[in-house]
């Protein structure tokens, strides 16, 4: 159709040119988990093993006598080559892993991250009890920064230059500038301590009910929203007076169509390609952990874990929120790799 933003492109792709697309998508996921694995794994178990580090006294302690660490190098296979020690540490995150020193076994169920080496507790029963706090979080604060920011960004670019959109700026721009641990801590002295409208349990768990909960979670949710919808705001601003300039948005205005139709169907539609890219890297960051809100506002997930892992030299721990995030991220681009394709066929055929 004339005057179309996808003009030489058809509207739609063939199932084969579709499953290609997921395919080559699906691959890369793939790569790019197993590279942040053996990456990851280095970093963690054999640099400090060349920096003249033994993992096992960071294990056991210094306090250790030398035949507990090296029946502890034994049942952790820290003495193994490098490429064995990645393998029995991949194969254990589907299958579990056997830890062994002669008659001395302890068996990690499927999925194996490995046990703390503060609190002896496996690694994924950490993740999980942490999960449902960033993953509530997570949620609740993408909704609003999503909403508001965009609905701030498209009123601001259609009305450029009036007191709305210098004001909206104005309020993204201190959004942008202040860091969240300073906003946090100021909307809990107000909130929490000053006015009392507002309160965190001390240690949120899924026993709580959706009261404590929402009660927990709003204020972070909020300030976590602030901060980003103020990003999204400006991007979309940004993005909406560049495509309103668009040739096949006058011809859009000049066939008839109603103002409505053509921002909601034609303008936003192409303007949603660059939020789409940041959200997807957001959301997947996100769920790796908040660190700085979590630790601002002491809720028990993800950002926190890590936090107290770092602390603890707690190295299975860091490495199994790390991975995570990793996996978070990965598969969050791959769904905005899908909703590309969706909103631009030309996706498809790149």
């Amino acid at each position: 159709m004339a005057g179309s933003p996808h003009k030489g492109f058809p509207a739609t792709a063939g199932p084969h040119t579709v499953l290609a697309y997921l395919i080559r998508r699906l691959f890369a996921v793939v790569i790019m988990v197993l590279v942040v694995l053996l990456a990851t794994f280095t970093i963690f178990f054999m640099l400090p093993k060349w920096a003249g580090q033994d993992v096992a006294v960071l294990f056991a302690g210094k306090a250790t006598g030398v035949e507990q660490l090296q029946g502890i190098r034994i049942k952790l296979g820290l003495d193994d080559p490098l490429l064995v020690q990645f393998w029995d540490f991949v194969k254990g995150i589907p299958m579990g892993r056997d830890y062994a020193n002669g008659d001395d076994v302890t068996h990690c169920a499927a999925p194996c991250f490995g046990y703390s080496f503060r609190t002896e507790v496996p690694v994924w029963t950490t993740l999980k009890d942490a999960l449902p706090v960033t993953g509530a979080l997570a949620a609740g604060a993408c909704v609003l920064w999503l909403l508001g920011g965009v609905a701030t960004g498209v009123v601001s670019a259609l009305r450029r230059g009036s007191i709305w959109d210098r004001a909206a700026m104005t309020t993204a721009l201190a959004g942008v500038s202040l860091p969240i641990f300073f906003t946090g801590m100021v909307a809990m002295g107000l909130f929490v301590h000053n006015f009392g409208w507002v309160h965190i349990a001390d240690n949120l768990s899924t026993d709580d009910g959706i009261g404590t909960w929402f009660q927990t979670l709003i204020l972070p949710w909020i300030v976590l929203a602030f901060l980003n919808a103020a990003m999204y705001a400006r991007l979309t601003r940004a993005t909406m007076l560049e495509v309103l300039g668009e040739d096949y948005i006058r011809t859009a205005r000049s066939k008839g169509l109603g103002e409505g139709t053509v921002i909601t169907r034609h303008a936003l539609r192409s303007a949603m390609t660059p939020i789409l890219t940041v959200f997807g890297l957001d959301i997947g960051v996100l769920l790796g952990g908040a660190v700085l809100t979590e630790s601002t506002f002491n809720l028990p997930g993800l950002g926190l874990a890590a936090v107290q892992a770092i602390s603890n030299k707690d190295l299975p721990v860091i490495l199994g929120v790390t991975l995570f995030a990793a996996l978070a991220i990965a598969v969050a681009n791959l769904v905005v790799d899908i909703m590309y394709a969706v909103i631009d066929p030309r996706v498809r055929l790149g």
